[in-house]
This record gives C-alpha cells, structure tokens and sequence, in this order.
C-alpha cells in the first residue's frame, strides 16, 4: 500500500516538509559520491532558511510540552499501563530538555564564515560551479571520508530538531485508526459536525494507478482520487476505489 498524508493545517504542514528535508539530508549525506554530498549541502541550507523565517524550535517546544502534560494527566485514568506511560513522558521530556539546551538552530553553521558564503552562493542557478566557488570545488575533491566526517559535524545541530518533531508526529501518527473505506466513482465524502482532525493518511493499493487529493475543514472531510494521463495531467477516476483512511489529532 502506497501512503498519501495530507496536513489540516500549516503548523503540520510545516513539520512534514522538516521532516522531508530530513529524510533528503540523511540520505544522501550517507552516500558515498561527491554528487550526493553536494544535495546534502544543498538540504542543510534549506533547513537553515525555514529555521531562519520560523521559530520552529519554538513551535516543536511548545508541542512537546503538550504532550507531556496530555500524557501525564492519563495516570488519573484507570487501565493506563503506568510503565508505558512513564517511558513515553521521559522520551519526551529528554527530547525536550536536548532541544531547549541548544539554542539557536544551526548557529554553528551560520557563524561558519565558509558555509556563510557557500549559502549565498548555491542560491544562483549554476552558482556551485568551480569557476564560481574554487574553495567548493576543492571540499569536493577531498576523500570520501572528510566529506563525510564534515556532513556528520554540520548535521549534528540539527539532530535535536528533528528528534524533536520525529517524537511529535509520531505521536501524531499514531493516535489515528485506520479504517477501510470506499470512494464511491472516486469521491469520498465525510461531514465532520466541528470536530477537526490535524493529520489525514490515506493507503490505496499501487495496482490501482491512482492518487488522492484531500482537503478538510471543521465541517468535511473530501478525498477524491485522480490519475495521470500521458501528459501527467491528473484526471478524475469514476469508478469505485477501495482506501484505508486515517484521521490523527492530539
């Protein structure tokens, strides 16, 4: 089953992107050709920006902060496992404690004078050439090894974020059920009364050839499926498509 998420809104949509980015960055840091690391250079700047426009350290604080307090006021509760409870509230204050105790995010990497350049730099089109940025061109003819080592360094700031917002979507993820569910002629349509969701995840099997397109507010829920033609121009399906439908909120 191929999975879709859709964000209900931006503080969510936010940290989906953060978390793309991070996949991107460990990815191709762990690679060995000199192609990759300059994706993984490219990836670490990306970061630095949306951490430069948005306080999400902040944001992803303010979360965790939440879900500690939600979480501790479940021992009041009977047939909480007390064990599991404890170790997900510890999980969540160390994370906590890691990310308040760093600062800013990135700062080691702003107050690079190199990287500082390099930034500027990569943001013309063709920028990263070696006839434009030699001292770039001669990082990446250095051996595999330092390049790697420098990745891991300048990465390593970055690490209390992303366990951060790993620690809040999960929890997010999880606090969904899937349920199986049918798009009658491609549509699904569900009204929701008020109640507002902040994550949806859709699964449909791949050897269906098709995608869904979401959108939710406090009053419905739409799924609706499309396919691509030649052109991967998206046209709407018409028959019935069997999906597994998952609404998260905290």
């Amino acid at each position: 089953m191929i999975l879709y998420e859709y964000p209900c809104n931006e503080r969510v949509r936010t940290l989906l992107r953060v978390e793309h980015l991070f996949g991107r960055l460990f990815f191709f840091a762990e690679e060995e050709e000199v192609y990759h690391h300059q994706i993984a250079v490219a990836t670490l700047f990306d970061l630095l920006e949306i951490c430069d426009r948005t306080d999400l350290r902040g944001s992803v604080l303010q979360d965790l902060e939440r879900q500690r307090a939600s979480l501790t006021a479940l021992r009041r509760h009977p047939g909480v496992d007390e064990t599991t409870l404890d170790k997900m509230v510890a999980d969540l204050e160390r994370t906590a404690s890691d990310l308040a105790a760093q600062g800013r995010v990135g700062q080691v990497l702003r107050d690079n004078e190199w990287l500082a350049s390099l930034r500027g730099r990569l943001s013309v089109p063709g920028g990263s050439s070696p006839a434009d940025i030699p001292s770039y061109y001669a990082w990446q003819i250095k051996p595999m090894e330092v390049r790697m080592k420098d990745l891991q360094q300048w990465i390593e700031p970055f690490l209390p974020l992303y366990n951060g917002l790993s620690l809040i979507l999960r929890l997010l993820r999880e606090s969904g059920d899937p349920i199986e569910l049918e798009a009658t002629q491609g549509a699904y349509q569900e009204m929701l009364t008020g109640k507002t969701f902040q994550l949806l995840r859709v699964w449909v099997d791949p050897a269906l050839g098709v995608f869904p397109e979401m959108s939710a507010n406090k009053y419905v829920i739409w799924v609706r499926f499309s396919m691509q033609d030649n052109e991967l121009k998206p046209l709407s399906v018409t028959r019935d498509i069997s999906f597994r439908l998952s609404r998260c909120n905290f």
